[in-house]
């Protein structure tokens, strides 16, 4: 199945890795990123929409029908934030843009980059955890072809990429390390994209994935 896929977040350091792997993959035909600026990405896959307001999308409606995948890796750090304004910019963003998707794209595999120790019961003291696992089940909920959740642990970032966070050339290291020690809480963000895009392609046995999973699907 050849994938045409909605990417967003792809300025920030998880979307890039995921738009690049799905640059580099003959099983993905379009890639249409939606981003509140340029992401300087110009190639014959690519397709840019610059949109400021993801609680708004009336204006590019028309433009995100026809796509079979969408890799939401768009996402705000909770740190310093209560409870209410995270639940609003993860959980309430999320969800309006997921239910347009599945409104408009039945056929849609929906992937969305979540974290290790969410809480999917959303009872835990963590408060990102709650909001994260309240928004993992509502997507679920929809009424996607399929809907996966990604957990990631510590990722090794893609060599190259513009958008790594600066404080990984301080503490990648730590990966080989960690990989050999722990290997249920490392990998590669090269294996979390491609983990994403056979999610889309051939799909997996659970809608939830753990690191193990993703390294797991990554190498199928």
């Amino acid at each position: 199945m050849k994938i045409r896929a909605i990417i967003t977040g792809a300025t920030g350091m998880v979307g890039e890795g995921v738009m690049h792997e799905c640059l580099q993959q003959p099983d993905v035909e379009q890639v249409l990123l939606i981003n509140r600026k340029p992401s300087g990405v110009s190639h014959p896959k690519v397709k840019e929409i610059i949109h400021k307001d993801f609680f708004d999308l009336s204006a590019i409606e028309s433009q995100l029908s026809g796509y079979n995948a969408c890799f939401f890796c768009l996402g705000v750090s909770s740190v310093g934030m209560k409870e209410d304004e995270y639940r609003h910019l993860t959980y309430d963003l999320t969800l309006h843009v997921a239910q347009t998707l599945s409104r408009l794209n039945p056929d849609m595999t929906f992937g969305y980059i979540s974290g290790a120790a969410t809480d999917s019961i959303e009872k835990g003291s963590s408060m990102w955890a709650r909001v994260k696992g309240a928004t993992e089940n509502a997507l679920m909920r929809l009424p996607f072809k399929k809907a996966y959740m990604f957990r990631p642990g510590f990722m090794k970032p893609t060599p190259g990429l513009k958008n790594t966070l600066v404080y990984y050339k301080y503490i990648n290291w730590l990966y080989p390390i960690g990989r050999a020690l722990y290997p249920a809480g490392f990998s590669t963000l090269q294996e979390l994209a491609q983990a994403m895009i056979k999610s889309a392609s051939i799909g997996y046995e659970k809608p939830v994935l753990e690191v193990k999973d993703i390294v797991k699907l990554a190498n199928r």
